[in-house]
């Protein structure tokens, strides 16, 4: 038996040395030392020694487990170390070529502008507020003193979901005002920032779907000359000192007294072209004093409060900002356009 012995040591260590992958390592340690194994065989048939040399046979089959063992243990070692070079030499990296270009966004023209008029109103004391895009007509119109009949109603002019006009895409912020001043008591100083909608035809200056920036102080002792020094820090901040407005009388609704707030034209400075229809002038806003009515209805009281509001277009205060000749080209997603900004 010490033959046998010897002789599966020597086959079995030179099989172990042969293996030159894991899996064939694997089988060599199932042929000799596995329940079926060549060496496990021989250790079956101790039972039928003397006792004398059964010590002897079992430390000898023992030395000889503990070798092809320890030779199994080093190769499966040299293979991983081997196999892990081989790797690194396939999918090694030349670190001299140059790598993907990686395309880093860039803000949109529009949210630009945004953040520097909220940036310009929160340095004023103002908080933003926002509201919903879908909105019931009272909070749009009759909360606003719009009554019944007023063009601004027509289904010409705004989008309605229901019959009875009951519900809308807002076609301007200020709805949220009036939430706002039903909910908070003044002071109040809020801009609200978001998207509306109207049946407008698309042109360089017109879009259905536009942006506005509205705001609203509520105080005591507010006075249009609170409204004018408001404006004309937002437009000289975003444009120079050397910006030019022009405050026109007007009319609307839910204020009094109202007005509109020109800017003179970026593209033709004042003489009159395709941009401000030959006016020289761009509209920017609309603004005014909160009408009374407006004020007693949202819960406040007139006789100790008052305050100013106003609406601006968002889409048109980033065509002078840049120099912007054409509004469309704010919603074409053209990336010759948007990558200059």
């Amino acid at each position: 038996m010490k033959k046998i012995l010897e002789d599966i040591k020597n086959s079995s260590l030179a099989a172990v040395q042969s293996a030159d992958d894991p899996s064939a390592l694997e089988a060599v340690r199932v042929n000799y030392l596995g329940k079926k194994g060549s060496l496990t065989a021989v250790l079956k048939q101790m039972g039928s020694l003397s006792a004398e040399e059964r010590p002897v046979i079992g430390q000898l089959a023992n030395q000889v487990r503990s070798e092809i063992e320890e030779a199994i243990a080093k190769k499966a070692q040299a293979l991983s170390e081997e196999l892990l070079l081989r790797r690194l030499e396939e999918e090694k990296l030349d670190v001299t070529i140059p790598g993907t270009k990686v395309s880093v966004g860039k803000k949109h023209p529009m949210s630009i502008v945004l953040e520097e008029v909220v940036d310009i109103f929160t340095g004023m004391g103002y908080s933003v507020a926002e509201g919903p895009e879908v909105e019931y007509s009272a909070n749009n119109f009759d909360k606003l003193n719009a009554p019944e009949g007023h063009p601004a109603r027509e289904w010409s002019d705004t989008f309605y979901f229901r019959e009875d006009s009951s519900v809308l895409l807002r076609p301007q912020t200020s709805p949220v005002q009036v939430r706002v001043m039903q909910t908070q008591k003044p002071p109040i100083r809020v801009i609200a920032p978001g998207r509306v909608y109207r049946k407008d035809e698309v042109d360089a200056t017109h879009s259905p779907m536009f942006h506005q920036v509205e705001g609203l102080v509520v105080d005591k002792g507010i006075t249009m000359g609170d409204l004018k020094g408001a404006l004309n820090t937002l437009v000289q901040r975003l444009y120079g000192k050397d910006a030019k407005t022009r405050f026109r009388p007007h009319h609307f609704p839910f204020t009094e007294p109202s007005c509109e707030v020109d800017m003179q034209c970026f593209e033709c400075q004042g003489a009159g072209c395709r941009v401000c229809k030959g006016e020289g002038w761009i509209e920017i806003l609309g603004a005014g004093m909160v009408h009374p009515k407006v004020l007693e209805g949202c819960g406040i009281d007139t006789s100790v409060y008052s305050g100013f509001a106003f609406g601006v277009g968002l889409e048109r205060l980033t065509l002078r900002r840049f120099n912007i000749s054409d509004m469309r080209l704010l919603f074409e997603n053209d990336m010759r356009f948007l990558n200059q900004f």
